[in-house]
C-alpha cells in the first residue's frame, strides 16, 4: 500500500524533482522566489508552492526583503536521509574494495606477462 503523501516527510518531499533541483540552485546561497522559478521553467506560484514543502519539512528558511520572499538552504533538515543512505556506504565500500583489488590483480598479471 502506498504511503500518503505529506509535507511532514522530508524523503516524499524530496522525491519530487523540481525540489531536489531547487535544494541543488540553493546550495549557491540564497534566492528570491522569482528568480528561483525562472531557473526552473516554472511559475512562480508553481516554485512557491514546492517551497512551501521544503520549508515545511525544514530543508529551507525564509525571510522577506521588502516584497520579495529570500530562500536558503536548511541542509541540517537532510540529516534523516543521510543517515538513511548511510547505511548503504558499507555495501558500496565493500564493493569499491573488491574492484580496487581486481585491479590491482590485473596490473599485476600484466606485469608478470
Amino acid at each position: 500500500m502506498a504511503r500518503a503523501a505529506t509535507t511532514s516527510d522530508v524523503f516524499n518531499a524530496i522525491a519530487e524533482r523540481q525540489r531536489r533541483q531547487i535544494l541543488v540552485l540553493l546550495r549557491a546561497g540564497e534566492r528570491p522566489v522569482a528568480e528561483l522559478a525562472h531557473e526552473l521553467g516554472m511559475t512562480q506560484p508553481g516554485a512557491s508552492k514546492h517551497l512551501r514543502v521544503l520549508r515545511e519539512v525544514g530543508l529551507l528558511k525564509e525571510r522577506k526583503a521588502g516584497k520579495q520572499r529570500l530562500y536558503r538552504l536548511d541542509a541540517r533538515g537532510l540529516r534523516p536521509v543521510h543517515e538513511w543512505t548511510g547505511g548503504f556506504e558499507q555495501l558500496w565500500n565493500e564493493r569499491f574494495d573488491r574492484l580496487d583489488a581486481y585491479v590491482q590483480d590485473l596490473k599485476h598479471a600484466r606485469r608478470e606477462e
